[in-house]
C-alpha cells in the first residue's frame, strides 16, 4: 500500500472502537446487546429535541453505540445479502439461544450453519450468529 502524497508504503494498525448499529428503538436494542454480552448500557446520548437517540456501552475497550432510527428497516434475510452481521460465542449455545430468545431474538427457518452456528433475529430484526466456544 503506498500514501500518494508522502511516499510512505506499509501496513495500517488500526482498531476498531465503535460498532455502531441502528434500530427503531436503539434502548431496547442496546439493553439486548448489552446484556447478551454480560453488561449494562452505561452512556446515552440526546438527539436534537433532547430525547434519547442512542445508547452505549463497553466491552474489551470497544464501544457498542446503538443509534433510534425511525426510519429503520429490518433486511429481508435470506432474500437480501446483508452488508454486515456479528457472530457471538458462548460456552453453552444451547442455554444462550434459550436466554436470547427471553430477551427477544427468535430463530428464523433458514438455518445455512447446519450444526456449526444458529442464525437468531435480534429485537430489531437484524440476523446475528452464535456458535458454541471455541
Amino acid at each position: 500500500m503506498s500514501d500518494e502524497n508522502n511516499g510512505t508504503t506499509g501496513a495500517l494498525a488500526g482498531k476498531i472502537m465503535c460498532h455502531a448499529m441502528w434500530a427503531r428503538d436503539g434502548r431496547q436494542l442496546a439493553d439486548f446487546y448489552a446484556t447478551a454480552l454480560g453488561t449494562e448500557v452505561s452512556q446515552t446520548y440526546p438527539g436534537e429535541n433532547g430525547a434519547e437517540a442512542a445508547c452505549a456501552f463497553y466491552v474489551n475497550g470497544a464501544m457498542y453505540l446503538f443509534y433510534t432510527s425511525p426510519s429503520y428497516r429490518a433486511p429481508r434475510w435470506p432474500e437480501e445479502e446483508l452488508p454486515f452481521h456479528m457472530d457471538f460465542s458462548f460456552p453453552d449455545v444451547t442455554a444462550a439461544e434459550k436466554r436470547l430468545a427471553e430477551l427477544g431474538a427468535t430463530k428464523p427457518g433458514h438455518q445455512p450453519g447446519g450444526k456449526h452456528w444458529t442464525v437468531l433475529f435480534d429485537p430489531s430484526g437484524q440476523p446475528f450468529c452464535i456458535h458454541g466456544t471455541r
